[in-house]
């Protein structure tokens, strides 16, 4: 932490600030109390996420870090101790969820783009996109991350041929899953919510958010791992999905996996191609 950053945020938090704890982003400060800081080189991502955080904490649904100061250089919150949750923990986080994917808005997108990690993500529709989620899905998440892994050096002749395929389907792959758009976390994996360990709330943290189709939610919950049972069984009783949704899941692990690809490298390649081979296949 730079100097002049240190001065910004003890004027915010009117208490000096004594120690971080490296790595984990903690801070504290003379009176002990202990807050959350990202900081780094000059981004727009640090108001993104700030954002993004009011867009979750407004429905009442969710709690989300409070945001304390941000900058072009910071985010600063509250920190949020986590623990591993209670017996119920899941199936309120699944009862929750279902509830945030009915918060609808007119159109698909957002007021903004913002960033999914360190790469941005597309949000402002054009055209068809804004009332068309195949359209919107299909040039701002998944052509957006194949051109840009174009540019990287990671489209093989597999790769692009599998894409060029998908493209031809997609509309056939998203039929019957028509909904209106709703309000998504946008990168829900298991390392973007919290316990908390006073209150065995959720909170989420590190969204990307957009109004898209819950689908995409879900599908990003399960790429990592997954989550409990008990969050899928009281998420499909709260708000059941429609037919078919396990076929279309692969179709929105694979904005993810490309992601990952343009962020991380060619490990995440063989799991890409081989469901634009799926698909293509189909």
């Amino acid at each position: 932490m730079n100097a002049n950053l240190k001065t910004v945020l003890e004027a915010t938090i009117g208490d000096p600030i004594t120690d971080a704890v490296p790595g984990a982003g903690k801070i504290r400060t003379k009176s002990g109390a202990e807050y959350f800081l990202k900081s780094g080189a000059p981004s727009e991502s640090y108001v993104c996420e700030a954002e993004g955080l009011k867009e979750l904490s407004e429905t009442g649904i969710f709690r989300t870090p409070k945001v304390l100061s941000v900058g072009t250089d910071h985010l600063l919150t509250e920190y949020v101790p986590n623990s591993a949750g209670g017996n119920d923990f899941f199936e309120d986080f699944g009862r929750r969820l279902a509830r945030l994917h009915r918060r609808r808005t007119a159109y698909f997108g957002f007021r903004r783009n913002n960033y999914i990690g360190l790469n941005p993500q597309i949000n402002l529709p054009h055209g068809a996109e804004r009332s068309n989620w195949t359209a919107f899905y299909l040039n701002k998440r998944l052509r957006y991350q194949y051109e840009l892994a174009e540019r990287n050096g990671y489209a093989t002749t597999g790769l692009r041929r599998n894409f060029a395929r998908l493209e031809s389907k997609i509309a056939d792959i998203l039929q019957g899953c028509e909904e209106p758009p709703c309000l998504l976390h946008g990168d829900l994996w298991a390392g973007n919510f919290l316990c908390d360990a006073v209150s065995d709330e959720v909170v989420l943290i590190d969204p990307a958010v957009y109004y898209g189709h819950r689908e995409a939610d879900l599908a990003m919950t399960r790429l990592f791992g997954g989550f409990p049972p008990a969050f899928y069984r009281a998420y499909e009783q709260e708000y059941p999905l429609k037919p078919r949704w396990e076929y279309r899941e692969g179709i929105y692990r694979l904005y993810h996996l490309l992601n990952h690809l343009n962020l991380f490298g060619s490990s995440y390649l063989p799991e890409a191609n081989r469901i634009l081979e799926k698909y293509a296949s189909d």
